[in-house]
């Protein structure tokens, strides 16, 4: 394998790592808030113990985000000189908004939002709580910016190869980025969701009935239910504003070779890029059309109309986009389909959680990392889909790669895979050591609460 593929594996390996975490800790940082909202409205303790219980979980993967990010921010100038040289003058003032509105507000109140809370005042602590959420959103929304820039430029021109702003607002409000911010904040949402439902209901299945295991999933089941329909909306839309502009990829996403009417969506095939046609496909008549043009008979375009006449392709790969998305959709309907007979079971049997069967509870635990099976899913279908191009008409993959020697990419490759699945692999191991711990700790506590509370009823003289 060449440089630039090796130099691709790896920026995508460091990706994929890197935005497991901070889409994990992008919308727990509201359900911290959500909680000690709730303890400050109730006084319940329940609330409390939950939110010290993933204040940990969140601490630990907002330090395994910042870590990965750095050796990320690295590449820009080891692999991909040429983007920078190219489009420094607008990535780079976006990663400093990153870096000045997110990365500071976050380290400067993370730490009263971590040991502050018996010793500070309540309102403080929930303010630095909230200014860690907030710091959080803040975060998403400028890579967000940039990324969308990089798939839909504008507010730019072009000086000597070289990409100069004109127009800040046009640049940070590109087309695609309300959509995607919208699609990224709703993934997070699902991610922490079922991560929170997952570990609820492990330390459930272990005996953990304490209040506080039930609050965190009736909160992420009902959160489940509720966001999931409204990201199947919100992935409608930004697929419709794929279709306008990335064709090629919509057509890559749905394996469509000729451009035309009534096409069929396609639930399953082999494309072959040889014959530019599907093997072995399966599909539902019109889907396609009725999905991306609302009408039986709209027109799709075609990854034909994408081939230059000297027969070099121009559009994306079409297998790994068409099979990526695919994961994408089923794990989000998977979501749906969980979230919402836990909740109408709750609901019809108004027992709460003790209205779960263990099957479905079961079904949850390994679901608690669907999150992540379904962003990663949705990011190479998204990134991948912008190939051959880097920026979108403006600067193509090949161009940017530095100078590199393959022999060095892939030794850091392998390095970097290693220490991935060994960190990966210990994050998952502590957040279920963790939930064990809990659950085998809240039980001991309830027995000396009740042996102490029989003492005080033992000692308490007859009338």
């Amino acid at each position: 394998m060449d440089t630039l593929l090796l130099s691709r594996i790896q920026f995508g390996a460091n990706i994929s790592f890197h935005i497991l975490f901070p889409t994990i800790t992008i919308a727990l940082g509201w359900v911290l808030l959500f909680f000690k909202l709730r303890f400050a409205a109730t006084d319940d303790a329940k609330w409390m113990k939950a939110y010290q219980f993933w204040v940990k979980v969140f601490a630990l993967s907002f330090a395994m985000g910042v870590v990965s990010g750095i050796t990320m921010s690295f590449q820009f100038g080891t692999n991909w000189p040429g983007f920078m040289e190219a489009v420094g003058n607008i990535a780079g003032p976006l990663l400093a908004y990153e870096v000045m509105t997110a990365f500071f507000l976050e380290a400067v109140f993370l730490g009263i939002m971590l040991f502050g809370f018996s010793r500070v005042p309540s309102w403080l602590h929930t303010t630095a709580t909230f200014l860690v959420a907030f710091g959080t959103s803040m975060s998403a929304f400028w890579i967000i910016v940039l990324n969308s820039w990089m798939h839909t430029p504008v507010g730019f021109e072009m000086r000597d190869g070289v990409a100069h702003a004109t127009d800040w607002m046009a640049i940070i409000f590109n087309p695609s980025m309300p959509y995607r911010l919208v699609h990224m904040l709703l993934a997070s949402g699902l991610t922490v969701a079922f991560l929170i439902a997952g570990l609820s209901a492990f330390r459930w299945l272990l005996g953990d009935r304490c209040a506080s295991v039930r609050a965190a999933l009736v909160t992420s089941l009902w959160m489940g239910a509720l966001i999931t329909p409204v990201q199947i909306v919100a992935g409608d839309m930004h697929g419709l504003n794929t279709l306008e502009y990335q064709p090629q990829k919509v057509a890559a996403m749905e394996a469509n070779w000729e451009t035309q009417s009534n096409v069929p969506l396609v639930l399953f095939a082999l494309p072959n890029e040889e014959t530019r046609e599907n093997d072995f496909e399966i599909a539902i008549p019109n889907g396609a059309s009725l999905i991306l043009k609302h009408s039986a008979d709209g027109v799709v375009p075609g990854l034909n109309d994408f081939v230059a006449e000297d027969g070099t392709v121009l559009h994306p790969p079409v297998t790994p986009i068409f099979f990526s998305f695919r994961i994408m959709v089923a794990t989000g309907l998977a979501m749906l389909v969980l979230s919402w007979a836990a909740v109408a079971l709750m609901w019809r049997k108004r027992r709460g959680v003790e209205g779960l069967p263990k099957p479905l509870l079961y079904a949850l635990v390994p679901m608690a990392f669907s999150g992540w099976v379904a962003t990663l899913a949705g990011w190479y279908t998204t990134e991948i889909g912008r190939q051959p191009w880097l920026v979108q008409g403006v600067l193509t993959t090949q161009d940017a790669v530095g100078p590199v020697a393959a022999g060095m990419v892939a030794t850091t490759l392998i390095a970097y895979l290693v220490v991935y699945v060994l960190l990966l692999g210990i994050y998952i191991s502590v957040l279920f050591y963790l939930a064990r711990k809990q659950a085998q700790g809240d039980p001991v506590r309830e027995r000396a609460a009740s042996g102490q509370a029989a003492a005080r009823a033992a000692s308490v003289p007859a009338e």
